[in-house]
């Protein structure tokens, strides 16, 4: 959330005397997903429901901006009647309608948006925009279940299908940004690689062709391909803090189309492939973030009480264990 989204909050449980926890419906359509979710300002979920697309864009082989905003114009009245449901609340009963503002596709956005000004407008509600990557960076201090939750400053991981950004949080609305990528996003890599591939998505499963490639390297050996993949940064710029993964990706395409080492109709050729691809993201992500971890342990006053990873390619359960 933005400072002034916090203000907003303050001055609104200021009126209400504090007699009771803050319930704000939240509401994201930055891309395929359409969800909604009730929170309190006692750090509980009261509810969270997510409506996929799989059935939308598998066939196309990826995300379809345009294909995903009709999908949300569908999908989202009855996914907030469900969250308000589930959480036994009425509309009225809310104080506050959050909405993610950006970033997130174009044609995407404005269906959350618009459906939550119209709501803040009727229930006569505060408004409040939320930066899709702040969120990201400050989720772990309203969903940590062991007490207490991240206090500041903690440094956070931020990878998904668009952005792979290495910052310190200092406080609500004070970020300094260490690193972000030089190319694709680790989880473009992860979407394109697995489509070079020809991996069928995981059904039943969100993350799409990210997800379909971590389950395809969780059958293969990483050793096998791991001489003929580059090693983004390594063995040189040891001490630059940015990310890249174009050239691995790219490496991958020559090894599946031209130079034919990868049998896309032979199921171990394509595990090993996508295990050796995914144990060389995840060493590049290591590096930098042991790089990141010294620097910042130097340069703080205080020192930092957390590391907390998030974004969709935080759910990758190898990353995790590492």
């Amino acid at each position: 959330m933005q400072s002034i989204s916090i203000k907003h909050l303050n001055r609104l449980s200021r009126r209400l005397f504090c007699t009771r926890p803050l319930r704000v419906l939240g509401i994201e359509t930055s891309c395929d997903d359409t969800s909604a979710a009730i929170v309190s300002s006692d750090h509980r979920i009261l509810s969270e429901v997510v409506h996929g697309q799989q059935e939308l864009h598998e066939p196309m082989g990826g995300i379809v901006p345009t294909l995903a905003s009709a999908g949300h114009s569908r999908n989202l009245p009855s996914v907030i009647t469900k969250a308000l449901e589930d959480a036994n609340l009425n509309a009225q009963d809310l104080d506050a309608i959050a909405v993610t503002r950006g970033p997130g596709l174009p044609p995407c956005l404005p269906v959350g948006l618009n459906a939550a000004k119209t709501l803040a407008a009727v229930l006569k509600k505060p408004l409040i925009g939320v930066h899709h990557m702040e969120a990201h960076a400050l989720t772990a201090r309203l969903t940590c279940q062991q007490a207490p939750y991240p206090e500041f400053p903690f440094m956070t991981l931020l990878i998904s299908g668009g952005h792979t950004l290495l910052l310190t949080a200092n406080s609500l609305g004070n970020y300094n940004t260490l690193a972000t990528t030089l190319d694709d996003a680790v989880g473009e890599a992860f979407d394109k690689t697995a489509r070079l591939l020809n991996l069928e998505w995981v059904k039943g499963r969100r993350g799409g062709p990210g997800a379909a490639l971590e389950q395809a390297a969780s059958l293969g050996d990483p050793t096998r391909f791991m001489e003929y993949l580059p090693q983004p940064m390594l063995q040189r710029n040891k001490s630059v803090l940015s990310f890249s993964f174009s050239g691995l990706k790219s490496k991958v395409a020559q090894l599946v189309k031209k130079d034919k080492i990868v049998d896309l109709t032979k199921p171990k050729d394509v595990n090993d492939m996508a295990a050796a691809f995914q144990m060389i993201c995840i060493r590049h992500l290591e590096q930098k973030i042991g790089l990141a971890l010294e620097e910042e342990i130097v340069r703080q006053k205080k020192p930092l009480t957390a590391f907390v990873v998030s974004g969709g390619v935080a759910s990758n359960a190898l990353f995790r264990t590492r």
